[in-house]
């Protein structure tokens, strides 16, 4: 029985994967939502909140999205939702990639055209978080933090979640999961930039004392190719008994270990979610993930960033609940909140009229 059900899931799944209309944009009657203080801290109090999505805007502002890049399905998630909201407003919408973690100068020369010309508002998804202290022109527009933490007196709004939780949330699943001595090798992206170090800090936190020892650490810009010769480097060094990785990271250590054949023996956990992932998930392949709700926080930049502009105050650190995902518990709502449609590429103008 259980292995029928489990097969009905699969198939309720690779349709959704496979069938844009289950993305198709809707606009729920609220949005629940987090509010975190103290602002940009890692220990944070939560509040709950629903917000109601903006059905208008005052003027068609024009709004500039800086973002890393849009290199994986978590950026492309985030750049969905960041359009369907603009369109859903009428807002005129431009987003530059900066092609990397590693993009600072290339960051630096995109913000500099936004704060130049004739945009109301910039969401910028910094490489790093202090990467304003390198911007030498004034800041005369609005600047509202999108994912990445951004550590300047002049940002006081930040849509995204706290990734010290994401760390915190996977170290207590595998916590909870081990009754004897067990390793686990950590593979996630670039060092210190991202997410990546909260999500470590978050994780040493919840394994504090436990019987989980981190065997290893490697690093990695978000490339698949980049992922695999770590994976590789790892396992000519050991075999542990946990993976925990960015969503690219795990996507290519289901081939890799599959090759070694460890598939099973080396259990994964995905830091955050990607179709891929999710997929594993129902297959057995994957133990456990994050979902931060991409999508969702994508649309909701785009309103707050409205929201501000016509006058409310800064609203902090905000943005949705992180879900947990494990084979015997996955919310179908992931399918709207946390994943663009299968066939999705990334769109970089919304009404432009270019």
């Amino acid at each position: 029985m259980v292995k029928v059900l489990q097969q009905r899931l699969l198939l309720v799944v690779g349709l959704s994967f496979l069938s844009p209309l289950v993305n198709a944009a809707t606009t729920p009657s609220s949005w629940s939502l987090e509010q975190r203080t103290p602002y940009e801290k890692v220990l944070q109090q939560t509040t709950p909140l629903q917000l109601t999505p903006l059905t208008s805007a005052k003027k068609s502002w024009r709004i500039c999205v800086l973002v890393p890049h849009l290199k994986d399905t978590y950026w492309t998630g985030i750049n969905y939702g960041l359009v369907q909201q603009a369109k859903a407003l009428s807002l005129k919408l431009e987003l530059f990639e900066a092609g990397g973690y590693y993009g600072q100068d290339k960051q630096l020369s995109q913000l500099d055209n936004c704060m130049k010309h004739g945009f109301d508002a910039i969401l910028l998804g910094g490489v790093r978080p202090d990467i304003l202290d390198f911007y030498q022109a004034p800041i005369t527009k609005p600047v509202i933090a999108l994912v990445n933490r951004l550590k300047h007196p002049k940002v006081n709004t930040r849509v995204g979640v706290n990734w010290y939780q994401m760390g915190l949330k996977t170290g207590e699943y595998i916590k909870q999961q081990t009754k004897k001595p067990t390793t686990l090798a950590l593979l996630t992206g670039p060092d210190k930039l991202g997410g990546s170090d909260y999500v470590e800090q978050g994780l040493s936190a919840a394994l504090k004392d436990s019987l989980v020892f981190i065997s290893a650490v490697h690093h990695a810009d978000n490339n698949r190719n980049l992922y695999r010769d770590e994976l590789e480097a790892l396992l000519a060094e050991q075999t542990p008994d946990y993976i925990l990785g960015s969503a690219v990271a795990v996507e290519a250590a289901v081939s890799i270990l599959r090759q070694h054949q460890l598939s099973g023996k080396v259990k994964l956990i995905s830091s955050y979610l990607s179709p891929a992932v999710l997929r594993g998930i129902y297959r057995g392949k994957v133990e456990f993930s994050n979902d931060d709700q991409v999508v969702l926080q994508g649309r909701l930049a785009i309103d707050i960033t409205v929201r501000e502009l016509e006058g409310a105050k800064a609203f902090g650190d905000i943005g949705p609940k992180i879900q947990n995902l494990y084979p015997s518990h996955i919310n179908k709502e992931v399918l709207k909140t946390s994943l663009p449609p299968a066939d999705y590429y990334p769109i970089y103008r919304v009404n432009t009229g270019y």
